[in-house]
């Protein structure tokens, strides 16, 4: 444990102490050692009150919170749904909860939160774990149809027993606002759809060719973004290859000219490779994958894991503690990329409905 820094100040009176009675971080008092000068105290005392910081394990780790982002983006998307409202549109987004997946409940609770407060109207399909294929997919085709819905969220995981891609892949393109049907991914990969990526302008064609971004890996490139971390040219590592987020993250962060290493669980010393990232993403869902022997100092660190502890606390897949000692930038869980991904969901959920005026 390092020792505390003391720094002698020159005040005759006692600080206030805190709650519990004990200087944490402030002044102590110290005895004036026998010959010096009193005075440099305020008084003739044997005695002077120092600045004792006792914070030994201090974060060195600027937080990359997602919730100003967030907001951000959410009053934009307010200021267009009351401008759609005045056109006789009523904006709405469709949510499928099949199951009772912890993670999920949260997830569906704070965009039930963010659709209210942004003026979104939210239609909830919460189907049973015993659901089948063919009642899945009659949910979709009934959304598709549905003229006051303009974009629909599966929430995954799905049961085992469902073919995941087949449900995502019957959403229509101009209604898979959280972007991870086939159409929207392969035209990112082929590099049709990159301009997103660059630039905040709307075009309606994008919704009916094209499709849109994945909210959660755009929704970091976001966040990195927002506060001034440069992409280009620094080698980013991505643990976890999901569709959802590791795949289409490590294609935008390629866009972005980065030079990108994709882990997963076969990956041999994953430590190794790690150590060598400037940025760090993990998507992995396990519980302390990453602790802080396995960055360099000074790495940025983004955690998109979701574990739910058996408490009802959220936490990531990164040790905190120990890596926020020696990154220089670190997302919390909850708090950080889970804000901006809802956020990108509802802007979606808007521009599919501007699309269809």
């Amino acid at each position: 444990m390092a020792k505390p820094s003391k720094f002698v100040i020159p005040r005759p009176d006692p600080p206030n102490k805190s709650e519990d009675g004990i200087y944490t971080a402030g002044f102590l008092l110290e005895p004036v050692p026998e010959g010096s000068n009193r005075g440099d105290c305020g008084n003739d005392k044997p005695y002077r009150w120092i600045w004792v910081i006792t914070c030994a394990e201090v974060s060195l780790a600027k937080i990359m919170e997602g919730k100003k982002l967030a907001e951000e983006i959410k009053s934009n998307v307010k200021q267009k749904v009351e401008t759609l409202n005045g056109m006789g549109v009523d904006v709405g987004l469709a949510l499928m909860l099949v199951g009772n997946n912890p993670s999920s409940r949260q997830y569906l609770s704070a965009i039930l939160k963010a659709c209210k407060s942004t003026g979104i109207t939210s239609y909830e399909y919460r189907l049973p774990e015993s659901a089948t294929m063919n009642e899945l997919l009659n949910t979709v085709h009934e959304i598709n149809r549905d003229e006051r819905i303009h974009g629909l969220l599966v929430f995954f995981p799905l049961p085992r027993r469902i073919n995941s891609r087949k449900i995502v892949n019957s959403i229509l393109p101009e209604k898979d606002v959280d972007g991870l049907g086939s159409i929207p991914i392969g035209k990112f990969a082929a590099e049709e759809s990159t301009f997103q990526l660059y630039s905040d302008s709307y075009r309606p064609a994008i919704t009916q060719s094209l499709g849109f971004l994945p909210c959660t890996p755009f929704g970091v490139i976001k966040l990195l973004e927002y506060y001034n971390v440069e992409i280009k040219g620094k080698h980013a590592v991505v643990i976890g290859k999901s569709l959802a987020v590791g795949k289409p993250l490590s294609l935008m962060l390629l866009t972005k000219e980065a030079t990108v290493t994709v882990c997963h669980k076969e990956t041999k010393d994953l430590a190794d490779m790690t150590r060598q990232a400037d940025i760090l993403c993990v998507a992995v869902g396990k519980l302390a994958l990453v602790t802080g022997d396995m960055i360099k100092d000074g790495a940025v660190v983004v955690d998109i894991g979701i574990n739910v502890l058996e408490n009802g606390c959220v936490v990531g897949d990164v040790d905190f503690e120990s890596v926020s000692k020696k990154a220089s930038l670190i997302t919390p869980v909850p708090g950080g990329v889970g804000p901006v991904t809802i956020a990108m969901l509802l802007e979606n959920t808007v521009k599919s409905a501007k699309a269809r005026i």
